[in-house]
């Protein structure tokens, strides 16, 4: 299979595999007016299988979201046909709209217009604390 590079644009590689299709839901990437590509289940000798997305365009990315989905993700920036800067994701400390407290008492499930804001409580686990309630919320799925 051949797709075309990015001549000015996005690469996010490293994806785990099966994951990319909620990334381009999350990032609204269907509302775009460039071309877009998902390629998912590439063979890699690092990650066994990974997907890639490419955006022929430069957008903003929200970090925080797709550190939280996968921790793993290249972000590969490019201009005229040329690699210009690589950025390596981590899991972030905090989490704010990115995910919901699911605790029905939680003052974000009365109180509408609060900001969803969760702590990292455990990193190895991939567990994430409501900063309100203290609720646990584990890895996205």
């Amino acid at each position: 299979m051949n797709i075309d590079g990015v001549t000015t644009g996005i690469v996010l590689d490293h994806i785990k595999a099966g994951k990319s299709m909620q990334i381009y839901n999350y990032l609204g990437l269907d509302k775009l007016d460039c071309s877009v590509a998902v390629v998912q289940n590439v063979r890699s000798s690092k990650y066994g299988k990974k997907d890639i997305i490419k955006i022929d365009d430069e957008i903003e990315l929200d970090f925080e979201m797709l550190g939280y989905i996968d921790s793993n993700i290249t972000i590969n920036r490019v201009k005229d046909g040329v690699l210009t800067k690589k950025e390596h994701l981590e899991l972030p400390e905090t989490l704010t709209n990115v995910i919901k407290c699911k605790n029905p008492r939680c003052i974000t499930s009365v109180e509408q217009e609060i900001i969803h804001m969760f702590k990292l409580a455990d990193k190895e686990k991939k567990i994430y604390r409501c900063a309100y309630c203290d609720v646990e919320h584990k890895e996205y799925k």
